[in-house]
């Protein structure tokens, strides 16, 4: 396993669209491995596979259960709605408020290569929600709500 290199906002990469995995490998399970290793290393809990330059529909996510590997996610149902002070490897130091959905459920394929349904609330629902987005070319930094973002870098909120 191995660190690998986040993107960071400015970086074009983060705004396209990843592209769907058709068959899993071992360049694809080495990927997944990096990216839970480098989640790790970076405190977050969680990590799409385009924040280490891999247009690729998998994500990464650790909110208190252990690590789960997630390939070609897909919200087919959502619920509800919180707002969730969100933060992002690809955008460091600045925080906002972003309205997610309470609760979803997914479909989607696992390591094995079966299709399955994962349910979520809480804060799982916010990650799934935010990691996916990555997998669209979207950051949470286009939904923050306005006033809500703070950076740490002391410079003055543009939102």
């Amino acid at each position: 396993m191995a660190i690998r290199k986040l993107r960071i906002d400015g970086d074009e990469i983060l705004r396209k669209k990843s592209k769907k995995i058709e068959k899993v490998d071992d360049r694809l399970l080495t990927l997944l491995d990096d990216m839970v290793e480098t989640m790790y290393e970076n405190d977050g809990i969680g990590l799409a596979a385009v924040q280490v330059g891999v247009l690729k529909r998998a994500i990464v996510m650790d909110v208190g259960e252990g690590p789960v590997k997630i390939l070609n996610p897909r919200i087919i149902e959502d619920e509800g709605e919180q707002i969730f002070t969100e933060g992002c490897l690809s955008v460091p130091s600045v925080n906002g408020d972003v309205i997610r959905p309470e609760k979803v459920k997914m479909e989607y394929m696992t390591i094995e290569g079966n299709t399955e349904i994962m349910e979520a609330d809480g804060l799982k629902a916010v990650c799934l929600c935010h990691e996916i987005d990555h997998l669209d070319g979207v950051l949470f930094i286009d939904k923050i709500i306005k006033g809500t973002k703070t950076e740490d870098a002391g410079l003055e909120s543009d939102a």
